[in-house]
């Protein structure tokens, strides 16, 4: 059974998040085994990594964490209750907006940077509006 564009999106932004944590376990194992850090003295939110790409990193991580909830939860309605026809259309551009916004993100915090990551990010919240009122039936 081939899967629908809402499953392969789903899969996608799993292995996006699970890749930014791979990068920054290798980056803090890094950091240990070189005996730059303690293993126990970083800080949840990245701002003692001694790179600002590395706390750049920490801060992707955790935004495509906190958004993951969302993005599955609908996702997963839609392929649970056959109706991925209504989220398989935007599906790809979820996708790629996500995509968008970690590599702005972990390129730069410049103005410009953080604009296109808004951009990105708003990209994402506008389908997850739109996919939820048409899975509601109001729209």
């Amino acid at each position: 059974m081939p899967l629908s564009l809402s499953a392969v999106t789903l899969l996608g932004l799993v292995a996006w998040s699970l890749l930014l944590v791979f990068l920054m376990v290798n980056q803090r194992g890094l950091l240990v085994l070189a005996g730059r850090m303690k293993v126990n003295a970083f800080a949840a939110d990245g701002s003692n990594t001694p790179s600002a790409f590395g706390q750049r990193l920490v801060r992707a991580h955790a935004n495509t964490a906190e958004n993951l909830p969302m993005q599955a939860a609908l996702l997963l309605y839609a392929i649970a209750t056959e109706q991925s026809a209504i989220t398989d259309p935007l599906a790809g551009l979820m996708l790629g907006a996500r995509l968008f916004q970690t590599v702005a993100h972990l390129i730069s915090t410049s103005a410009l940077f953080v604009w296109l990551r808004f951009a990105g990010f708003f990209v994402q919240l506008a389908i997850m509006a739109w996919w939820l009122l048409k899975l509601a039936g109001v729209a």
